[in-house]
């Protein structure tokens, strides 16, 4: 799980890399090691919620959009935001899906924006008061690369607990 974190992290700074040393074309399309998204779940006591953020690459996104949706998609200059946010939201829907304490549970999507290389997504499920169990099930980008691995990190009662779930593999559960 380290060795993926530190790829992540020199992927980051690849686009800097770029301006330091500039080509003709961008090696950050070009190159793409591995594919992987960070989903994060963090249990929001004092609002009774559960904050959930999904980071995935701008291109493996857009590219998962497009087969998914059957349509253009341009995440940093969308032509219709409210149908982007649509689908953005629906293929979320479709691919993610949690059980709070035993229970399934809705995810309200709030958003998405750019950072770097990669987009992060918000939902929020509301009315958690206790986060104690939980259930994912969790199939995002599967569709776009049979390399995808999808690492959850789950923040409850003062705790952190990290899992990973690499193609085909959707369910875990603590």
């Amino acid at each position: 799980m380290v060795n993926i974190l530190f790829r992540w992290c020199l992927l980051s700074l690849m686009p800097l890399l770029s301006l330091v040393h500039p080509v003709e074309h961008n090696p950050v399309k070009t190159m793409h090691p591995f594919y992987v998204s960070v989903i994060e779940i963090n249990h929001n006591a004092k609002e009774k919620t559960a904050e959930i953020s999904i980071r995935i690459f701008t291109e493996d996104l857009e590219a998962t959009l497009r087969k998914y949706g059957n349509a253009k998609i341009d995440l940093l200059h969308p032509a219709d935001k409210a149908a982007t946010d649509k689908l953005l939201n629906d293929y979320i829907q479709h691919k993610l899906q949690l059980k709070i304490e035993g229970k399934p549970v809705t995810l309200h999507y709030l958003g998405y924006e750019q950072q770097l290389e990669s987009i992060w997504t918000y939902l929020e499920v509301k009315d958690v008061p206790t986060m104690h169990k939980v259930a994912v099930n969790c199939s995002l980008l599967y569709d776009y690369q049979d390399k995808q691995s999808n690492m959850f990190h789950i923040k409850a009662d003062g705790k952190e607990r990290s899992f990973k779930l690499d193609y085909p593999e959707v369910v875990v559960s603590y």
